[in-house]
């Protein structure tokens, strides 16, 4: 089991920003195959699979969602 849960990252007390299931989801695939492709590790952890370490990383804040604006069609 992964510690800490997918439960825990959408909880709103942490103030991480993340508004859905899938954004959490997102943002572990990509920031997993960023630490394939040899991304540098952004935080202290023993973990050895990319997708825990891109879950460490987004629970201590190291990696935040990007929120994309509305846009007005001309």
């Amino acid at each position: 089991m992964i510690d800490p849960s997918i439960d825990d990252l959408l909880d709103s007390r942490k103030d991480l920003n993340i508004d859905s299931k899938f954004e959490l989801i997102t943002m572990i695939s990509n920031r997993a195959k960023q630490l394939n492709n040899r991304a540098p590790i952004l935080v202290k952890t023993d973990a050895q699979k990319a997708v825990t370490v891109a879950i460490h990383e987004i629970n201590a804040g190291k990696i935040l969602p990007v929120k994309k604006g509305m846009r007005r069609r001309g």
